[in-house]
């Protein structure tokens, strides 16, 4: 395995983990709650996991995509860079020349509009829409590593304290 880099909190494991369940739950936040509680009350963190049983991909179509909405999308993405360019240029003189600043945004807008115009003629050769994919699972189970179950149930089984 290699060295996972300086940062990271130890090496990647490549195994589903195993133990005891604690409980299964339907959306990964209330398994979040359960473990977030656990390590308030000074359990060892360690000893969890969260797995998400059956896990499905789902991409969720949110428009439909045209050139004239591509052609304002990359004017304005552009126009962005070209005031950012415009910004950068007025701290480097003393005096500003707005007509530089805003042939910066234009110019930014056009270039914007173009690039974004080309992309779409590639990309519409293969769809015509955009959309998000997330990963969701049925379930989500909290495991507890053998031997510590009793003692994970025992700091749910007291009032969550108040924050």
């Amino acid at each position: 395995m290699s060295n996972p880099g300086m940062f990271s909190r130890g090496p990647i494991q490549t195994r589903v983990p195993t133990g005891e369940v604690l409980g299964t739950y339907e959306t990964y936040a209330e398994a979040q709650r359960i473990v977030d509680r656990l390590a308030k009350a000074d359990f060892s963190i360690s000893d969890l996991s969260i797995i998400g049983n059956d896990l499905k991909s789902v991409e969720r179509v949110t428009r439909k995509l045209s050139w004239n909405r591509a052609a304002l999308e990359g004017a304005l993405s552009g126009a962005w860079f070209g005031l950012f360019i415009g910004l950068l240029l007025s701290f480097l003189q003393p005096n500003i020349n707005w007509t530089l600043f805003v042939a910066a945004i234009l110019i930014g807008a056009v270039f914007g509009m173009f690039f974004r115009l080309a992309s779409y003629a590639v990309a519409r050769r293969n769809r015509d829409f955009e959309s998000q994919t997330q990963v969701l699972a049925t379930n989500y189970q909290v495991l507890v590593a053998e031997g510590h179950l009793a003692k994970a149930q025992d700091v749910l089984a007291r009032p969550a304290p108040s924050n």
